[in-house]
């Protein structure tokens, strides 16, 4: 249910209001929008149908939310949100992320070579993954938390937020100490646990579609880390499985305006592992920034036929520099900003 606040309602209403929800068994959450605030009160259905919400002073309507996913709803905040990754950067509203950098953290001295291109080139966020979920357990697996340090070390050298891969509950902790940003994996969208273990942080999560999820699925994994309290979840289109072997997966462009009428969470595009091809990167790159995306997350490693993970689909620096300097221009014609790290947040 979503509770329409009186325009006038005063603050000692409103504390009241979310009293009277508690004492009746439900969650809350509150939405202050330009114009109203809403409160999203989460419980059992048939419970909410029958609670007296609309009696309570200060309550102007109470409208049933039929979507499944109640918190990342348009209909529980219609404004798209925006959120603030650190060192001056910030994605939504119009504010778009340049995700870049290599599969895996290979080392400090590497990473920071291919950190320092990609931010030359205009990324404002540098990944870089410490553990790595891999098909095959004899496959590299990642340095664990020295790659975590080294990603720490280069981020805060080059003043550049980071994101890196989290895959079980018992690494939200570590991982923690470490990210700008939580990244949940395609092959981890529902696991749950570990949904709810990052819902209890106040980092923001990049969270990834399933390879055979549903925009629905997406959206209620999304909301398990809503209703555990972090209102920071950022998606992920990356492709999804196909019959078609000729790309490493099907890119669904169609959910990036998909998403934005449903939800107000920001969207971005990965076509490193949607297409798994270098020489279809930038055109599908360039596509989700007029398909509307808040940001692209793209592969770069300055060396691919030596990188430990996932080389075959990496753009090489000067590839990403020309990419980078298209991007910007349909981001200019679209009136978005693609903020550089340092600049002033406007959240």
């Amino acid at each position: 249910m979503i509770i329409v606040l009186k325009p006038d309602c005063s603050e000692p209403q409103l504390k009241h209001i979310l009293e009277k929800i508690t004492e009746m068994g439900f969650r809350h959450e509150v939405s202050r929008g330009v114009k109203r605030t809403l409160v999203g009160v989460i419980g059992e259905e048939d419970r909410l149908r029958n609670a007296p919400l609309r009696a309570i002073p200060g309550v102007e309507d109470v409208m049933s939310v039929l979507k499944p996913f109640k918190l990342a709803s348009r209909e529980f905040q219609e404004d798209a949100s925006v959120f603030d990754l650190g060192h001056g950067v910030s994605v939504g509203g119009g504010n778009l992320i340049l995700i870049a950098g290599p599969c895996a953290i290979e080392g400090e001295q590497v990473l920071f070579e291919i950190g320092r291109a990609v931010k030359e080139a205009g990324a404002n966020v540098l990944r870089g993954g410490a553990f790595k979920p891999r098909t095959s357990p004899y496959s590299y697996q990642g340095m664990g938390e020295a790659g975590l340090k080294i990603l720490r070390t280069v981020g805060d050298e080059l003043e550049m937020p980071v994101v890196t891969e989290v895959m079980d509950p018992r690494q939200v902790e570590l991982v923690n100490r470490y990210t700008d940003m939580f990244q949940i994996g395609a092959r981890n969208m529902q696991n749950f646990n570990l949904l709810s273990e990052v819902g209890q942080t106040n980092r923001p999560v990049l969270l990834k579609r399933g390879m055979s999820a549903s925009v629905q699925d997406l959206l209620m994994s999304a909301e398990y880390i809503l209703a555990s309290g972090n209102k920071q979840v950022i998606l992920c289109e990356r492709g999804i499985r196909s019959f078609d072997n000729s790309t490493r997966n099907l890119l669904d462009l169609a959910a990036v305006p998909n998403v934005r009428g449903l939800s107000h969470l920001p969207i971005i595009v990965d076509p490193s592992h949607a297409t798994g091809r270098p020489d279809l990167i930038p055109s599908m790159a360039l596509a989700s920034i007029a398909a509307g995306a808040d940001g692209v997350h793209i592969e770069v490693h300055n060396c691919p036929e030596k990188a430990m993970s996932d080389g075959p689909q990496a753009l090489l620096p000067d590839q990403y520099a020309e990419l980078v300097a298209q991007m910007r221009a349909i981001a200019d014609l679209l009136g978005k900003t693609i903020p550089a790290p340092g600049d002033a947040v406007t959240v």
